[in-house]
């Protein structure tokens, strides 16, 4: 039994996470990915706080199931090998800034010379066609831009980060959405495309529900903390030991929660008796709910909360989150053979589960050009005298 994407090849010319992470999860699925780097490789294997024999673990979580390729571009030999490789693969993915390809000779219009049904995905910042294409741009700015500063953080404090790069993974996702879809429509018309997924589209598609009601009212929305601008209760608590989130916006688990509290009258209370007045009355209900839960310990509440199905959770670190049963169980730890410097790592898993497809343990994420030479040998047929050429010319690196 073959992996879902196990006919497809992909070129990835890839740096540090959204393109890396786009050609993960396709690698993941089956596909075959030739990571082409420069002669420097890519910059993610420079990338702290921790190594293991000078290689990133950075690199190593973005990069397994590749295989890597260095290529010198701006050379004639480098172009033309890349060339080869088009002939004999179905996908480009890049996260170029716009201009970058083109003065590669490796944008979607070159490429479809060599194969008509390519399909070339790129990734970028603002778009090839706005004003500020050429503007550097990286999750920070795009989170800041695309309006998610503004909704993360509590009231009255600062504009917050989201923890995780939200952008450039989220445009991975929606990369390899893009490229599905595309290699769909080349099979069936033998004609392949270009896919673009900015990474300021990709935050503004975030803004889903908070863009809408802003774009219907006018209304500009806030920071709401660990809470949610249309739901009550729907927020962290404290308890006496730790802290966690409750759900109980919906009747049922309204007066469930009232119930674990002990508190019938808050159901009964004219404040809190609908949703809409528990909106209205948040601050009043927030203190109420501080103050009752600060009386029992977290694991206390949430046994309690579950035994009434109350939605209820901890607020885990990354350490706890990792160690769950429930993580666990899905084998959303994975751990990897490093090959090449003989290290077994452990890492985040594919959240994509299948019935029906092969499972394999994930693939060592490649040193820099440990592939090279096998791939001009098996896959471009070249003679060990080209290779070397090549070689010596510094138009490849193996």
């Amino acid at each position: 039994m073959m992996q879902c994407l196990g006919d497809i090849r992909v070129i990835e010319v890839g740096q540090v996470l959204a393109a890396p992470f786009a050609g993960m999860i396709l690698g993941d699925l089956g596909a075959e990915v030739i990571k082409v780097e420069p002669p420097a490789g890519d910059s993610a294997r420079k990338t702290p706080p921790h190594y293991y024999k000078g290689e990133s673990i950075y690199f190593m979580t973005l990069n397994r199931n590749k295989k890597s390729v260095v290529l010198d571009l701006a050379q004639e030999g480098g172009h033309e090998v890349f060339c080869d490789l088009v002939k004999n693969c179905h996908v480009v993915l890049d996260n170029l800034r716009p201009g970058v390809a083109e003065k590669l000779k490796i944008h979607h219009e070159a490429l479809a010379r060599h194969n008509p049904g390519i399909v070339c995905c790129s990734i970028n910042g603002y778009g090839s066609r706005t004003p500020d294409a050429f503007k550097p741009a990286f999750d920070l700015m795009i989170q800041a831009r695309g309006g998610g500063m503004s909704l993360t953080g509590v009231p009255g404090g600062p504009p917050v980060r989201m923890g995780v790069s939200i952008s450039d993974h989220v445009a991975a996702i929606y990369a390899v959405v893009g490229i599905l879809s595309a290699l769909h429509e080349s099979r069936r018309t033998g004609v392949g495309q270009k896919v673009e997924v900015p990474l300021l589209s990709t935050m503004i598609s975030l803004l889903s529900y908070e863009a809408g009601l802003h774009l219907y009212s006018g209304e500009v929305p806030g920071p709401v903390g660990s809470g949610h601008r249309s739901l009550m209760p729907y927020n962290a608590v404290a308890t006496a030991d730790g802290h966690m989130v409750i759900d109980a916006h919906l009747p049922k688990f309204w007066s469930a929660l009232c119930q674990v509290l002990e508190r019938p009258d808050l159901e009964r209370d004219p404040r809190f008796e609908t949703l809409e007045g528990r909106n209205r009355n948040r601050e009043e209900l927030l203190s109420i709910l501080d103050a009752e839960f600060s009386r029992r310990s977290r694991l206390q509440w949430i046994r309690a909360l579950e035994a009434a199905g109350v939605p209820c959770a901890p607020i885990q670190d990354v350490k706890e989150a990792l160690a769950d049963p429930a993580t666990l169980a899905l084998n959303m730890v994975s751990e990897i053979h490093h090959t090449g410097v003989d290290l077994r790592f452990r890492t985040p898993g594919n959240p994509i589960s299948m019935s029906k497809a092969m499972q394999k343990p994930h693939v060592s994420p490649p040193l820099l050009g440990e592939h090279t030479e096998g791939v001009l040998k098996n896959l471009l047929n070249y003679e060990g005298e080209k290779i070397e050429a090549l070689r010596k010319s510094g138009a490849i690196i193996s």
